[in-house]
C-alpha cells in the first residue's frame, strides 16, 4: 500500500513539474507573439503593448488559452480537489456582487443561469490544447449567441463557464433549449461536448443584498446537480412560468443543495424540438 502511494505522488510530481515547464514556454512564446504583432502594427520594438481586441492573431490567442489553462492546472495541483467553473463562478459573484440592473425585470426579479463543458479536463487532455481551444471557443460564441437571442446578458466567463443573466424566465429556459438544440443536432461539429446548465430565479438583486448571494448559490448548487445534454431548474422557475410559455418539465426530483436547509426540488426541462 505504502509503495504504491509513492507511485501516485512520484507520478503527481512529474506531471507537476511537465506542466510547469509548458507554462513557462507558452509565456515566453505568448510574449515573442505580442512583439511581432506590435512590429506589424509599427509600434515600438522596446515598447510592450496588448495587443488590440479584435485583431489578435488565431496563435497569440491560442497561445493565451494555453497559458491560462496550464496555469490553473499548476496553480490547483495534480490530483487536487479542482473546482468546477461553476464553483468558481458562483464564489467570484457572491464576493464582487455584480450590479445587474439592466437585466432586472419590472418586478424586481431576475433569472440566473451557470452553464459548463461536463467532464471539460478530461476532453482538453484527450484532444490536445489546439483542438481543445478551438471547440471551446465555438463553444463560447454558441453560447453568446442564444443569449443575446433572448436578451440575456452574461455576467462572466470563465473557461468554459458562464454566468448569465436573464429578466424573464421563459427567456433563459429559450436561451438554455437553443444551446443544448444546436448540440445535439450536430455533435462532431462541437467535438462531442455536452453542456450541463441551472436556473434560478430571485427578487433582488441589489448591490450588499444578501439574497442576491442566495441566488447565486442556489443556481450554482442546481446547475451542478445536471449531467450533459441537460437544463435543471429550481422549483421558483418552474412556478414562474406555470406552463404558460409552452416550456414543458420532467419529473421533480427532491435534492439536498450544499449550504441550504431540507430538501429542494429540480425540475428537468423537455429540450425537444
Amino acid at each position: 500500500m505504502t509503495v504504491a502511494l509513492w507511485v501516485v505522488v512520484a507520478a503527481q510530481t512529474v506531471g507537476l513539474i511537465v506542466l510547469t515547464v509548458m507554462l513557462i514556454v507558452s509565456r515566453r512564446s505568448l510574449s515573442k507573439a505580442r512583439r511581432a504583432v506590435g512590429r506589424r502594427h509599427g509600434d515600438d520594438p522596446g515598447r510592450r503593448r496588448r495587443p488590440p481586441i479584435g485583431v489578435a492573431p488565431l496563435a497569440v490567442r491560442t497561445v493565451m488559452n494555453t497559458v491560462h489553462t496550464a496555469d490553473a492546472i499548476v496553480r490547483k495541483g495534480i490530483g487536487g480537489s479542482v473546482r468546477s467553473s461553476i464553483e468558481d463562478l458562483a464564489g467570484w459573484a457572491r464576493i464582487e456582487r455584480p450590479d445587474l440592473a439592466r437585466v432586472v425585470s419590472a418586478d424586481g426579479t431576475v433569472v440566473l443561469v451557470f452553464s459548463d463543458i461536463e467532464g471539460s479536463t478530461e476532453l482538453n487532455a484527450s484532444l490536445g490544447d489546439r483542438a481543445w481551444v478551438k471547440n471551446l471557443e465555438r463553444h463560447n460564441t454558441l453560447i453568446q449567441r442564444c443569449v443575446a437571442d433572448h436578451r440575456g446578458h452574461v455576467v462572466k466567463n470563465q473557461g468554459d463557464g458562464f454566468m448569465i443573466a436573464f429578466a424573464e424566465p421563459a427567456d433563459a429556459i429559450r436561451s438554455c433549449c437553443d444551446v443544448q438544440r444546436a448540440l445535439a443536432r450536430d455533435p462532431d461539429r462541437w467535438g462531442g461536448i455536452r453542456v450541463r446548465m441551472g436556473a434560478h430565479v430571485g427578487t433582488s438583486v441589489r448591490r450588499g443584498d444578501d439574497l442576491f448571494g442566495l441566488t447565486v448559490v442556489v443556481a450554482s448548487r442546481v446547475a451542478d446537480l445536471a449531467q450533459g445534454g441537460q437544463i435543471l431548474v429550481s422549483e421558483a422557475v418552474r412556478e414562474s412560468l406555470d406552463g404558460s410559455a409552452g416550456i414543458g418539465f420532467g419529473e421533480p426530483r427532491a435534492v439536498s443543495l450544499k449550504g441550504l436547509r431540507g430538501t429542494q426540488n429540480v425540475y428537468p426541462v423537455d429540450v425537444s424540438p
